[in-house]
């Protein structure tokens, strides 16, 4: 994998940066930025719409105060009023509109409504995912349970998929498919759903390569528009892996834990906060690629590092920063665009070449 020219522009803020994402592009001249952020001082959370110019400046636009810290967040793809959906450590869904051209971010409608007992999820949810119609999105919490969120008529409404009662716990999800889902969760297993077979997985990955040495979580999961079989998964102590729905016994291993002897390609020994497949790196292996080859994929990391990793190949570090990296985003209009939030209140933009 060939090293990359960067441009790299870091950007202070007053507050911890819980996460964020590149919103649709308008124009070649402007990118927006959705972040959720958390005031240590008055406890309080808000989402903001920053704006970045052609120029490297970045501009604050919009804010609006959440009713709880943001666990995770994520957008749907349409230009004009893009959706903005947000889990909190509370239990509940958030949804919100961009309106990109005035520079406006308008609430529509939470799941629990407030004061509602129905229990949407016990506690923090842990991951989401919009599907690719933006209207119907997934929804996962370390309480085991697993939810159906449908957006339509101007209301959120939701029906339960899947309650573990508090025997498993689930940390990140991602859809494959407008009918199938895949989540991740304590022991680096994974779990394909399917709501054409509902009562639960209609199939599971348990990860015992490490035969008990060491246990994890899986934090993040991506799958690949072109390769829906193929989920990525990343989670602790390095550990980035592939699961092939057509050969399920063992992952593919990409980093960490249980690569033996391509544990020094490891780029972090911390946990691995978020993975995304990179659609900028083109694979090193012209000759070898194949639909079993995992493609370039993208992580950041407890330990500060932004880095590509490909399958046996050295990984490219991008950033290697005194702090965590808690969350990125590859721009999907222009893939050379990466946006992440260091631990130490700062934004870093990067522009590969």
């Amino acid at each position: 994998m060939a090293s990359q020219n960067l441009q790299i522009h870091r950007f202070p803020q007053n507050n911890y940066i819980d996460s964020l994402r590149w919103l649709p592009q308008l124009s070649a001249f402007q990118h927006h930025i959705i972040l959720s952020s958390f005031n240590q001082e008055s406890s309080t959370s808000s989402l903001q719409i920053l704006n970045y110019t052609s120029n490297q400046e970045l501009t604050f636009q919009t804010s609006l105060i959440t009713p709880s810290r943001i666990t995770s967040l994520k957008t749907s793809q349409n230009p004009n009023k893009p959706l903005i959906v947000a889990s909190t450590f509370s239990g509940s869904l958030l949804l919100y509109t961009a309106d990109l051209v005035n520079g406006s971010l308008e609430f529509i409608d939470s799941v629990p409504e407030k004061g509602e007992k129905a229990g949407f999820h016990s506690g923090r949810v842990s991951g989401i995912d919009v599907s690719e119609n933006g209207v119907d999105f997934v929804s996962v919490g370390e309480d085991g349970r697993v939810n159906l969120v449908s957006f339509v008529d101007g209301k959120l409404s939701y029906k339960r998929v899947f309650d573990g009662n508090g025997l498993v716990s689930y940390g990140a999800v991602k859809w494959a498919s407008p009918v199938e889902f895949v989540s991740g969760g304590l022991g680096f297993g994974l779990q394909w759903w399917d709501q054409r077979r509902p009562g639960g997985p209609v199939s599971q990955f348990k990860a015992n390569w490490t035969h008990g040495i060491t246990s994890g979580i899986v934090h993040s999961i991506d799958i690949h528009p072109s390769r829906k079989h193929t989920c990525l998964a990343g989670g602790s102590s390095g550990t980035v892996f592939a699961w092939d729905l057509r050969w399920q016994q063992q992952p593919i291993m990409l980093s960490g834990v249980g690569t033996s002897d391509l544990s020094a390609l490891s780029p972090a020994e911390s946990d691995v906060w978020e993975v995304q497949y990179d659609n900028y790196t083109t694979s090193s292996n012209y000759r070898n690629i194949s639909e079993s080859r995992v493609l370039p994929a993208m992580i950041c990391s407890e330990d500060g590092i932004l880095a590509v990793i490909e399958q046996g190949e050295e990984p490219v570090e991008l950033l290697a920063e005194p702090c965590a990296i808690n969350s990125f985003d590859i721009d999907r209009q222009n893939p050379s665009d990466i946006v992440c939030s260091l631990e130490w209140e700062s934004i870093a933009i990067l522009t590969r070449s």
